[in-house]
């Protein structure tokens, strides 16, 4: 990959990025988006959209964002397979390293999204994709009438857990407190599932087997009582880690990791931005990507217009 010089690079190619790079592209910015991996984010893994407005019969996470790729591309949005591993200012011009050479450009939209949160307990990294898997849509078929168990109480969580049930002859949905996260009719469709099961208050300290997973060591945190749950595989969904390695030292940062934006999007340095899951205060939902990303492509035009178009 040559070095090139663009008006706006866009990282990261979930709802947010592809929103970013519709709208820059239309406003005839030179725009290429870099996506370490597929296009289409982590929602992607969905097997059912259901809340985005123009969908009443839901659409699939990867048919959806294969259209807004394609809508993008239509625009004359590029797109790169690369990862970025650097981000440098030198002057007016922001310079991203990526694992496949240098670019140059005038604004940056950081969309890069988030990954899901490891449990960090024993066992965990010995039986990384052996048992142990953080996403149901890609694994759960591999679970055909076999235990399994999902940590977690969230909306990711009870969906990770409502996707195993296809498969799964049963589903143990373990979860710290005493009640579950996830919306209400989330809650309402994994209460009716037949084969899914609860422990309430409940923590994995150890996941344990063989050559694959056999079991996880818990412990109740409210009667402090230790027990082992015998699964064949555990789906970790308990929360997300923004990926902003690599802009550490250059915007702020709160304490989670995730990028301190004003209402524009707008990073404390100029000429940079940050839209959809690695945004603080992000409430983590497709259209709201969607519409974080049209908003930092709006304000990076009016700010490369303003700096370089005088």
């Amino acid at each position: 990959m040559p070095d090139q010089e663009y008006d706006v690079i866009i990282i990261g190619g979930g709802p947010a990025g592809l929103s970013a790079g519709i709208y820059t592209a239309r406003a005839r910015l030179k725009s290429v988006l870099i996506e370490k991996m597929a296009t289409g984010g982590a929602i992607v893994n969905a097997g059912e959209v259901e809340n985005y407005p123009g969908f009443p019969k839901g659409i699939g996470g990867l048919e959806l964002t294969q259209q807004m790729d394609e809508q993008a591309k239509k625009f004359g949005l590029e797109s790169i397979i690369a990862e970025v591993t650097e981000l440098e200012i030198k002057e007016d011009k922001k310079i991203i390293k990526t694992s496949g050479g240098d670019l140059t450009a005038k604004a940056v939209i950081v969309a890069s999204g988030s990954e899901r949160a490891k449990l960090g307990v024993p066992g965990e990294d010995k039986y990384m994709g052996k048992g142990v898997g953080y996403c149901a849509v890609c694994d759960g078929f591999l679970y055909r009438d076999k235990v399994v168990a999902v940590v977690g109480g969230g909306n990711a969580a009870i969906n990770e857990a409502l996707e195993l049930a296809k498969f799964a002859s049963k589903v143990i949905v373990i979860y710290r407190r005493n009640e579950l996260r996830a919306t209400k009719i989330v809650q309402e469709r994994a209460f009716a599932t037949p084969n899914m099961e609860f422990m309430w208050n409940t923590v994995i300290e150890a996941i344990e087997g063989d050559d694959l997973v056999r079991r996880l060591r818990v412990c109740n945190v409210a009667t402090d009582e230790k027990s082992a749950v015998d699964v064949s595989g555990v789906f970790v969904a308990t929360g997300s880690k923004p990926n902003t390695e690599f802009l550490k030292g250059i915007v702020p940062l709160d304490e989670t990791g995730t990028v301190i934006v004003n209402e524009k999007m707008e990073t404390a340095v100029p000429g940079i931005l940050a839209a959809g899951d690695v945004r603080v205060n992000s409430i983590r939902q497709v259209v709201s990507a969607a519409g974080d990303g049209a908003v930092a492509a709006i304000y990076a035009e009016k700010y490369i217009h303003e700096k370089f178009k005088h």
